[in-house]
């Protein structure tokens, strides 16, 4: 009996004292990129939802590789009125979307995303981000891309 309880102690403080120790290597998640678009005028410069041009009903996003539907997030608030896709990169893939607005194709968005695990951090690396048959500007800090569309 006394072996055992002697046993069991060890183990105890063994645990412990590992507890105890900093984690030499803290785990990091930098979670994937969406991706957000603003549909203009390419003369005017005007949104296109926001002059009713287009609603946000007759958005849609297909998958090249499936056919399938693609989710999103119309934002409509603050007078902002843009596409948000759902984040692409959460693992290593190469996506082809495309966009299209009330039957009228709009663009292609090609991305070819890296899940990396560096320092133990996961990240992901943004090997190529094409916009396909479509004039459009891209901001960096607010990172949106512009659609130019001739009327």
């Amino acid at each position: 009996m006394m072996k055992t309880t002697f046993k069991f102690l060890l183990l105890i403080i063994i645990l412990q004292a590992c507890k105890d120790e900093p984690d030499p290597c803290p785990l990091c998640f930098t979670p994937p990129d969406n991706f957000y678009f603003e549909i203009v005028d390419k003369a005017t410069g005007e949104n296109l939802f926001r002059n009713g041009t287009y609603q946000p009903n007759d958005i849609k996003i297909i998958n090249l590789a499936d056919g399938g539907k693609e989710p999103f997030v119309f934002l409509d608030e603050n007078d902002v009125d843009l596409i948000q896709t759902y984040p692409i990169g959460g693992m290593t893939e190469t996506v082809s979307y495309s966009f299209n607005i009330g039957g009228l194709y709009m663009f292609t968005l090609y991305v070819v995303a890296e899940r990396v695990n560096e320092n133990c951090c996961s990240y992901t690396r943004y090997h190529e981000i094409r916009i396909l048959n479509s004039d459009f500007q891209y901001n960096p800090n607010t990172n949106i891309y512009t659609i130019l569309v001739a009327q």
